[in-house]
């Protein structure tokens, strides 16, 4: 969808050769991105060890971050595909600038866990996955 999702659906919009909105902050806005291999190893060691009471930011840490016009770069420069898009000034209602999770309280809970696939092959992955191309993951 046009206003979640945002990696997967930029991808896709590249992929397909379709036009992108970027709303407010002009295209500057930062967020950390993980791969759902990340979230499902997080789970599974929740599950084995689980912690009564506490909470927890599940993301792709400062390490996996990037900016709308960073994920046009990477995408292109992954796809071979110009990004096509435009810009609508107003930013998403609840939109933060910067956003990305602290991963040291996971990683000192769980230290068995961490970030296993960067930024490049997150978006490689999911590529691969638009196009039919991706094989599941088995844990």
């Amino acid at each position: 969808m046009e206003l979640h999702g945002f990696l997967s659906y930029l991808i896709k919009c590249n992929l397909e050769e379709k036009q992108y909105t970027i709303f407010g902050y002009k295209g500057k806005q930062v967020r950390d991105n993980i791969h759902s291999y990340d979230v499902t190893r997080f789970i599974a060691a929740f599950i084995e060890k689980p912690r009564k009471g506490e909470v927890y930011n599940l993301g792709g840490g400062k390490l996996n971050t990037c900016s709308i016009l960073e994920a046009f770069s990477l995408a292109e420069s992954i796809s071979g595909k110009k990004m096509q898009y435009s810009y609508n000034e107003k930013n998403r209602d609840g939109d933060h600038i910067c956003y990305y999770s602290n991963l040291d309280k996971m990683k000192n809970h769980y230290p068995d866990w961490g970030i296993t696939r960067n930024l490049k092959q997150t978006f490689e992955e999911i590529m691969k996955s638009w196009s039919g191309k991706h094989k599941p993951v088995v844990l």
